[in-house]
C-alpha cells in the first residue's frame, strides 16, 4: 500500500453490520479501527480529558509509541481496559477528549473510525471519507436476534434504544442529524448485499480514490 494517509470514518445503524465491515475494511487496509469501546480504554487508560492528552504528549516524548503498544495489546474490538483510578470529566470532556485522540491518529497514520461524530470531526478534512451504511429494518433485527441472542421483540427495543442513543450523542455534539445523507461521500443499504461483498467494494473504491 502506498504512503498517501487517509481517514475513513462509518457510522451505521444497530444491526446492518457496520462495525464488521469496518473491522474487515481495516484488517485488508492495514489500519487501525476506533470505535467506542477502545476510546474508552484510552480514557480510562490515561485519565483523559483534551487537557490531561495535551499534558502527557507534552512530557511524553514516546507517547504515540506508547499508544500504539496499547492498541496493539487491546485490539480494535474488545473489552474496555479497567482503571482503579477514578476520575470524574463531563460528557463534553470526554467528547473534546476522543475528538483530539482521533485527530492526533489520524495525523500520525490512516486509520478508521466507527461512529463517535467521526464524520462531524473530520467533515473539512479532505483526506477523510465519510460513509453512512444502512439495511432494512426487519434486516436489522435478524441480525440482532443472532448476534445477541434475543427474541424479535427483545432484538427490536435494543436496536431501536442504541439507534436514539446515537441520533442523541450526534445532535448534542456535532449539531445534526447522523441520517442526514448530506453528511456523508458514500451511504449504503446493504440489506441485499453480502457484508464481504460491501468489505471488497469499498477496498477497490479507497484504493482508487486515493492512489494506494
Amino acid at each position: 500500500m502506498g504512503t498517501k494517509k487517509f481517514i475513513i470514518t462509518i457510522n451505521r445503524e444497530c444491526g446492518s453490520g457496520g462495525g464488521e465491515i469496518a473491522r474487515k475494511l481495516g484488517v485488508l487496509l492495514g489500519v487501525k479501527v476506533y470505535n467506542k469501546a477502545l476510546l474508552q480504554s484510552i480514557e480510562s487508560k490515561y485519565s483523559l480529558t483534551a487537557e490531561e492528552l495535551e499534558r502527557i504528549k507534552a512530557s511524553h516524548r514516546k507517547w504515540w509509541q506508547d499508544f500504539t503498544d496499547f492498541y496493539k495489546q487491546f485490539g480494535s474490538f474488545g473489552e474496555p481496559y479497567n482503571s482503579s483510578k477514578e476520575v470524574t470529566v463531563t460528557s463534553r470532556q470526554i467528547y473534546n477528549a476522543e475528538s483530539t485522540i482521533l485527530q492526533e491518529a489520524a495525523q500520525e497514520e490512516s486509520c478508521i473510525i466507527v461512529g463517535r461524530s467521526g464524520f462531524h470531526i473530520f467533515a473539512n478534512d479532505p483526506s477523510a471519507t465519510r460513509i453512512f451504511i444502512i439495511a432494512g429494518k426487519s434486516d436489522r433485527i435478524k441480525r440482532v436476534m443472532n448476534k445477541q441472542h434475543l427474541d424479535e421483540k427483545e432484538a427490536s427495543q435494543l436496536m431501536e434504544k442504541i439507534d436514539k442513543s446515537r441520533e442523541n450523542y450526534t445532535k448534542t455534539f456535532a449539531g445534526c442529524s447522523r441520517y442526514d445523507a448530506r453528511n456523508y461521500d458514500m451511504v449504503i443499504n446493504v440489506s441485499k448485499i453480502d457484508r464481504d461483498t460491501v468489505v471488497k467494494m469499498l477496498e477497490h473504491w479507497i484504493h482508487s480514490k486515493y492512489d494506494l
